[in-house]
């Protein structure tokens, strides 16, 4: 997994290094994902976690909303985007319903929607984080579907033990096939 930097996520985000750390460490607004071993470290950032933070920002600074109070909306959005797939979030919207309340959509469903809400789409900040050298293996491949999100995957270890290894079946292919002619 990528992870940016103090530096980076500052560059990314907007955030002077000094709000960074004041929203991240101080407020514990959106949490590093990686804190900083001891001070003067950096620290680290996922994809995802800069995401919310660039949102914060258009939140602040073009809703003029307090963030302080939206706090639970940010852990429920990094709770969620950790088991997303980057390509899930192509061309999605974001909707807020108010306080904790939000969900993906389509950017073609705007004209369904009946309730009053905040809706920011995904992919200028998409673009931002893809431009970015912080996330290299992360970006490099938009044309491939991920099937298991590699957190997912940590997770259910996690959850369940250490996963038994898959042990051959007796009269299987092996690596060394054969070719009959």
């Amino acid at each position: 997994m990528d992870y940016a930097t103090t530096p980076q996520a500052s560059h990314l985000t907007g955030l002077s290094i000094h709000k960074l750390r004041e929203w991240t460490s101080r407020r514990a607004l959106i949490p590093a994902d990686v804190p900083p071993k001891s001070k003067g470290s950096p620290a680290r950032f996922t994809w995802q976690t800069i995401l919310i933070l660039r949102l914060a920002v258009t939140l602040r600074d073009r809703f003029h909303l307090e963030l302080q109070a939206h706090k639970t909306l940010f852990d429920s959005l990094k709770s969620s985007l950790r088991h997303t797939s980057l390509s899930g979030l192509s061309d999605k919207t974001l909707a807020l319903y108010g306080e904790d309340r939000w969900s993906l959509i389509e950017d073609t469903q705007h004209g369904h929607l009946a309730d009053e809400i905040v809706l920011i789409r995904l992919n200028p900040h998409l673009k931002v984080l893809a431009s970015s050298s912080a996330f290299p293996n992360t970006f490099t491949t938009p044309s491939q579907i991920e099937l298991f999100p590699f957190q997912a995957v940590i997770a259910d270890r996690a959850d369940h033990g250490r996963l038994p290894l898959r042990q051959p079946v007796p009269g299987a292919a092996t690596a060394d096939r054969r070719v009959l002619a």
